[in-house]
């Protein structure tokens, strides 16, 4: 390489062609150019004359000066020329590229391997040779390996690297360098992810140590995000997004997925200022929260960016029967006053007898000291246990006195009470929890203790079935297997009448845990492995288990880190999955700590070599391109004029801008659409100054507009947003108008305009969305004060639910519900319209109807809806087609000769 200033030559042997220039001079003056061709009719009257001697015409001196530069362009292309180029490395060693390929290393990987692949050509320009180190254990589960290899093979090794599922291990990376034996003074170059680690200062000063030190690191804000499920809260489904370094405000939004990856919802996580912390709530009903198998951080990659979510995260219905009659009456005294409290906050709790409770949709059964159970309740109760069910019991004066088959272990009669019969002398605490017990992991206060209890009958599988015990040994929970339900016994009461258990944190999660059983969420014994199902790549990706991958014993679950064996995924078998996932094993982020002094540092976006050799073959192409046009215009081929104007359409060509420049040509662009609005069918929606219902509102008529041309003969464009104080609106067949919270009403100018828009043949939708309230910009819990404000002066008759007969109804499909994202609720017309044929001017509803029609770029549904499913979308989409054919045809479809077909189709 040799370099003149700011530019360098790779290939500098290429310049001595410069040497030739003058004999090209020569060799382009002597030969002329082409003759030029005149068309001479009377060419007959110069035969016979005498021929003088001819001088040679020569090159026009401005077309040699251009030939030249030709040539030079491409001597000099040849050389390769580069901007900028990196200097030759410092030291006589071989090149040492240390590389972070952790879980945090996957947002930016292909700038990571842009980077290694220019430091590879480095020391292949300076003949060094590259050690490529990785910092992560590679999948087969040995250590980080350091081996020198030529620039090539480095080249082709670099280019198989790819970010693994688990953190680095900076350290053991460092005893593969230590082991490798190089000569002379390396270069160190160092691709970190940007994460501090334990000893990220001692690795450094290794480094250095080695030779000089280049780290290259993420620019601020560009480094990973890690996902964590809040675990501080009961009912919501909480997840904290966390950043290494605090910044500025920034929003994300996290997409939540069902098994099939069909979008569940989306929500968004907004960083405030100079905080390293987001959270986001996912608020929906229990049926579409259990269908969330994964959250994905939209726009990232790697495994920190994806949560996946097991039968644990799930809101399952519990149902409490309690033996005492009078719960409500003397609450503190109740049963099902504290565990109510207890599992409330987790899951959906209801009350009821066992009967009614079994008939519903029911996960665990939780009976409080219900002492004796009839025969056909035990049958129900057994057959709900065998085929999934778990049946909790807490133990009281009742159950003491009697059993049934629906216990884990038999038990003696009577109770073991403080003083009694069967006594202790004083109150028992809790022993430590077994390894292989559901509860291990929990902490047992040392205030809790227990008064009385039942009492196990001694058996082969007591000590098995027993899951917690007192100081004493004696079992205080039991349970057992049937089938593929639990039976679990609390040999204690759910109140506090014999321990102060349902008074401590401890009570709460042991219930947490017990509820857990229902659909495998809690695997049982600790004895049994969890083979991977599924498992998380380096980028995110959910797939199968590589050969490496081990079973997870449970007893070994808590505490549990990702790594070659483990990483993060799916455990068990396909019906009882558990998740673990990189955060299970992780404790939070921090930014890459100050580096020894002397260490250089870049960021991938900083200044790199500009490859100047395409710049310069494109003017060499142009100058070919001129110098062909005129040729043919010194021959008389073709007219000055001409050639100039293929002249400039070239250089045009070539110097079209890009960007900015291509939007101002958009024919999809707001001015564009607006002018073209009156020469297309468009939908419109109204713009209500929220990005995200706006957007919601784009991507709906988008969706109903690519059915309507399906479907139908009616074939939209692209919807418009249009404001009703300065756009005109008589131009479209509909408004959607999405009705949101703090919209100011429309001015008196506004409303005229619209009360001239509805007179005249226009239609608008008003969405008050209120069956979801937990959405932005809805219009909370009183969306009729809204509406109204939002139409005082508009010219709208009485309002009257849509009745069975209306057109409204029939008017392409035949339907009776207009559901959208939501179901539920009337759907209100005017009652009796006198202008526009009889069509009603506005419809009224609160059923997100765009949220069901969404559409992404791809065509994929955006949103799920509400209890239906992809049924329910379907028919959103008749009531959308049916609404764009009653406001375009009227009401051509209550013609009385199309009734008795109708009332046939209907079975009337």
């Amino acid at each position: 390489m040799t370099a003149f200033g700011p530019i360098a030559f790779l290939s500098p042997l290429f310049l001595f062609a410069l040497a030739a220039l003058p004999v090209i001079w020569w060799l382009i003056r002597t030969n002329p150019p082409a003759p030029r061709r005149i068309t001479f009719p009377a060419i007959r009257l110069l035969f016979g004359l005498a021929q003088h001697e001819e001088t040679t015409a020569r090159t026009p001196i401005w077309l040699l000066i251009a030939r030249m530069l030709l040539a030079a362009l491409i001597i000099v292309a040849l050389a390769r020329p580069v901007m900028n180029p990196e200097r030759v490395l410092a030291g006589s060693g071989p090149l040492v590229l240390v590389v972070d390929n952790g879980w945090a290393a996957a947002p930016r990987w292909n700038d990571r391997r842009t980077a290694m692949n220019g430091l590879i050509d480095r020391a292949e320009r300076a003949g060094r040779g590259v050690v490529l180190m990785p910092t992560a254990a590679p999948a087969d589960g040995g250590a980080p390996e350091a081996v020198l290899l030529p620039p090539g093979d480095a080249k082709e090794k670099a280019g198989t690297l790819v970010p693994v599922p688990w953190p680095v291990d900076r350290m053991a990376a460092l005893a593969a360098l230590d082991a490798l034996t190089l000569d002379g003074s390396v270069n160190v170059v160092w691709l970190s992810d940007g994460l501090a680690d334990d000893d990220d200062t001692a690795f450094a000063e290794a480094l250095q140590h080695r030779g000089q030190l280049t780290v290259i690191i993420d620019p601020p804000g560009e480094s990973a995000r890690l996902l964590e499920i809040d675990r501080s809260t009961g009912l919501e489904l909480a997840v904290i997004v966390t950043r290494p370094t605090a910044g500025a405000a920034e929003e994300r939004w996290l997409r939540a997925t069902d098994p099939e990856g069909q979008i569940v919802t989306r929500v968004s996580a907004v960083f405030e200022p100079e905080s390293r912390t987001a959270r986001a709530v996912i608020d929906l009903p229990p049926q579409r929260r259990n269908d969330i198998a994964q959250l994905t951080l939209e726009g990232a990659s790697g495994s920190g960016s994806v949560i996946l979510i097991d039968n644990r995260w799930r809101r399952r219905p519990v149902g409490l029967v309690s033996g005492l009659t009078q719960e409500k009456a003397q609450a503190l005294l109740s049963d099902l006053y504290y565990l109510e409290r207890a599992i409330a906050p987790y899951h959906e709790v209801s009350q009821g007898e066992i009967d009614t409770l079994l008939a519903a949709e029911l996960s665990v059964l939780i009976l409080a000291d219900v002492g004796q159970l009839t025969l056909g309740e035990q049958r129900a109760i057994e057959n709900w246990v065998r085929a999934g069910g778990v049946l909790i019991r807490f133990a009281g004066p009742r159950l003491a006195e009697r059993d049934d088959r629906l216990l884990p272990t038999a038990l003696r009669r009577g109770e073991r009470a403080l003083g009694g019969a069967l006594s202790w002398a004083a109150p028992a605490r809790i022993a430590p929890f077994d390894a292989d017990s559901p509860f291990n992991g929990l902490e047992i206060p040392p205030d809790v203790v227990v008064n009385r209890q039942v009492l196990a009958e001694p058996s082969i599988e007591l000590a098995e079935r027993t899951w917690a015990r007192l100081a004493d040994g004696t079992p205080l929970i039991t349970g057992k297997r049937e089938e593929d339900g639990w039976i679990v016994l609390v040999h204690t009461t759910a109140n506090t009448d014999w321990s102060n258990l349902a008074l401590s944190g401890l009570y709460v999660e042991m219930l947490r845990r017990l509820v857990d059983l229902a659909s495998g969420a809690g695997v049982g014994t600790g004895d049994e492995d969890l083979p991977p199902v599924a498992i998380l790549d380096g980028f995110g990706r959910l797939g199968a288990p590589d050969p490496g991958v081990q079973p997870v014993a449970a007893a070994d679950w808590p505490g549990l880190e990702a790594g070659p064996a483990h990483p993060p995924g799916y455990y068990g078998r396909e019906g009882e999955r558990r998740a673990f996932n990189l955060t299970d094993g992780i404790d939070g982020m921090e930014p890459l700590g100050p580096l020894p002094a002397g260490v250089s540092q870049r960021s991938f976006d900083g200044t790199g070599e500009i490859d100047l050799m395409p710049w310069f073959l494109l003017a060499a192409m142009i100058l070919i391109l001129a110098d062909g046009i005129v040729s043919l215009m010194l021959r008389g081929l073709i007219r000055a004029r001409a050639g100039a104007m293929t002249a400039g359409l070239l250089l045009g060509l070539f110097a079209l801008p890009a960007g900015d420049g291509w939007a101002q040509s958009d024919p999809f662009s707001p001015d564009a659409l607006a002018k073209r609005a009156a020469l297309e069918t468009r939908l419109a929606y109204v713009l209500t100054g929220i990005p995200q219902v706006d957007d919601v509102s784009l991507a709906g008529l988008r969706g109903l507009g690519t059915v309507l041309t399906r479907r139908t003969s009616v074939e939209p464009a692209t919807p418009m947003g249009v404001d009703i104080e300065t756009d005109e609106l008589s131009v479209f067949p509909l408004l959607y108008w999405p009705v949101t919270a703090g919209q100011p009403a429309p001015s008196d100018a506004a409303v005229a305009r619209l009360n001239n828009y509805l007179r005249n043949g226009g239609m608008i939708v008003f969405d008050t969305r209120e069956n979801d309230p937990g959405r932005i910009g809805t219009v909370g819990r009183d969306p009729v004060v809204l509406l109204r404000r939002l139409v005082r002066g508009l010219d709208i008759r009485p309002l009257t639910p849509v009745p069975a007969e209306h057109v409204l109804t029939k008017s392409f499909y035949l339907l009776q519900d207009f559901p959208g994202r939501w179901r539920g609720g009337n759907v209100w017309v005017e009652e009796d319209p006198q202008v526009n044929d009889g069509v009603s001017a506005v419809v009224v509803g609160g059923h997100d109807w765009a949220g069901a029609w969404a559409v992404d770029e791809r065509g994929a549904p955006m949103f799920a809806v509400v209890p239906g499913g992809e049924q329910q979308r379907e028919t959103a989409f008749r009531f959308g087609v049916n609404l764009v054919m009653y406001a375009m045809t009227g009401n051509y479809k209550a013609d009385q000769v199309h009734i008795p077909a109708i009332m046939e189709r209907l079975g009337l």
